[in-house]
């Protein structure tokens, strides 16, 4: 057991680097960005894992041998346990008085009667009673003493070990579905298709054995995307107070699909996938046109929110139809305002006074070679920049519906009004980041989670306890001879109700003596 805390240690320390640097399946472009910002430590990182800690050789390691530690110390405690429960109760002490929790009482045996069958009778009711509280019970008569030995709490070590099967249980679940587990990220605009097909996918990371060709076959389309603020002048200000994706899902040769809305916290589920909502923002249609007046680009482009007031980056590409290739880097604010130093920034974010700028570079745009390119970044040091900044030229600044000219005459730039052409209620259209996921093993890890839970519970309110009832006979008695009745509890581990079950156990033995013993005996020992 100490070598499995210790290894549980050991692993809650192995999972830190996963929080402190990006990991290759889950923030794929942020290794990438890691790499090109510090490329002089990035590959020695790379070395020792630290971008893939939980598939690591280490992590792996310390798992399986946690793994191993569990399945060790659970194997003898089950054995060891499965004899407890086949052993006889223990024997009564002989000296119940150097107990902590010990009573004593006198009884009275009539001289005509058999004082061993009296005191025996009186054991015996003792017996009946501590079998109806769910105790194991043990007799030992002899020697001028007559006693019962009873036990109970077996269900705290039931518990325990269930709980460390139960947490073997959910290692192997973890262990044995993350092969057949996948998860992919999708950014999906207003009015626009998402195919449940690995080219779709913005990010996709599968588990080992999944055939990527046999996704379930649907699609899903944004139909709208509702989000309400919070109104300027009242208590959080700004603030979102319900977010909902409505979405269409088609099946294969359906017609008319599945409409449902996914929220925060509350996914949707379909084809044994549950889909998520990450986040959201706004997604504005940009078209580039050459100078002949020649569409080149036309997207409704995701700008990534930078702040709480939707105050959002976005980059626009445009590799052919202009003399060169050209990148575009925008900020987006839903509602402009000024701050103290003279900089631009949205102020509220619901779409009140909506402008999108940009800054225009001119050169190689990396991806002639095939290189794959994150669309949210743009490496600029290899390109020209044009506007903004210490070029001398002021950057592009356009309102819904507006276009400008963009620097050597090489065409213009729109920023579109989709109320205009698509009769929108919004000028500009909104995204929601999904996340698709399928657990195969969640249903197991449900079920072990749960048993461990209740082990534990079982574990720690089940108390493990012993109880005696010792009948002497001691001294003559006018008309008899007196005995006495002794009481006395051990706990195994801390027990504070045990002087109060001692207590009760005594009190309803007297009780039941006086009913179930016999007249003339019981009228004896009345007080």
């Amino acid at each position: 057991m100490r070598t499995a805390l210790v290894l549980l240690l050991l692993l809650a320390l192995a999972s830190v680097p996963g929080s402190l640097f990006p990991q290759r399946s889950a923030d794929p472009n942020g290794v990438v960005q890691y790499f090109r910002n510090r490329p002089d430590i990035a590959p020695f990182m790379d070395a020792l894992q630290l971008f893939d800690v939980y598939s690591s050789v280490w992590f792996s390691a310390i798992y399986l041998l946690l793994f191993v530690s569990l399945i060790g110390c659970i194997i003898p405690r089950i054995r060891h346990h499965l004899k407890a429960l086949r052993a006889r109760a223990p024997r009564t002490p002989a000296r119940l008085e150097r107990l902590d929790h010990h009573l004593v009482e006198q009884f009275v045996v009539r001289a005509d009667a058999d004082r061993s069958e009296e005191l025996s009778r009186v054991i015996a009711v003792a017996e009946q009673q501590l079998r109806r509280s769910l105790y194991r019970v043990q007799r030992y008569d002899g020697r001028g003493t007559w006693s019962v030995s009873a036990e109970r709490g077996y269900l705290r070590e039931t518990g325990n070990l269930v709980f460390h099967a139960a947490l073997v249980g959910v290692l192997v679940s973890v262990l044995a579905a993350s092969g057949f587990t996948y998860t992919g990220q999708r950014v999906v605009v207003e009015g626009t298709t998402f195919v449940n097909t690995l080219s779709d996918y913005s990010s996709f990371n599968p588990g080992r054995f999944v055939d990527t060709a046999a996704l379930p076959p649907y699609s899903l389309t944004l139909n709208s995307f509702d989000v309400a603020y919070e109104m300027p002048g009242t208590p959080g200000a700004g603030q979102a107070g319900n977010f909902a994706a409505n979405v269409t899902i088609r099946e294969p040769g359906q017609a008319t699909g599945r409409s449902d809305t996914v929220r925060v916290n509350a996914p949707i589920s379909f084809g044994g996938e549950r889909i998520y909502l990450l986040g959201n923002g706004y997604a504005p249609t940009i078209t580039v046109r050459n100078a002949e007046g020649g569409v080149i680009y036309q997207e409704s482009q995701p700008f990534l929110p930078q702040d709480s007031m939707m105050t959002s980056l976005g980059i626009v590409k445009v590799p052919d139809g202009l003399p060169q290739q050209v990148g575009l880097v925008g900020f987006f604010y839903p509602t402009r305002g000024m701050l103290d130093t003279g900089a631009s920034a949205s102020v509220y974010p619901a779409l009140v006074n909506p402008v999108v700028t940009f800054n225009v570079f001119a050169g190689s745009l990396g991806i002639d070679d095939g290189t794959p390119r994150n669309i949210y970044t743009l490496d600029t040091s290899g390109m020209t920049q044009l506007t903004g900044a210490d070029t001398g030229v002021s950057g592009i600044e356009l309102r819904p519906g507006e276009s400008a000219d963009l620097p050597n005459g090489w065409g213009t730039v729109t920023f579109e009004d989709i109320s205009v052409d698509d009769a929108a209620s919004e000028p500009v259209r909104r995204f929601a980041s999904l996340q698709i996921q399928r657990d195969s093993g969640a249903p197991w890890v449900l079920l072990f989670a749960s048993l461990a839970t209740a082990g534990l519970i079982t574990g720690l309110l089940v108390p493990r306890r012993r109880i005696w009832v010792k009948a002497v006979a001691v001294d003559p008695y006018p008309g008899g001879l007196l005995a006495r009745i002794e009481y006395a509890g051990l706990a195994r581990g801390e027990d504070p109700q045990l002087a109060s079950v001692v207590r009760r156990i005594r009190n309803d033995h007297l009780a039941a003596l006086a009913t179930e013993l016999p007249d003339d005996t019981a009228k004896e020992n009345t007080p």
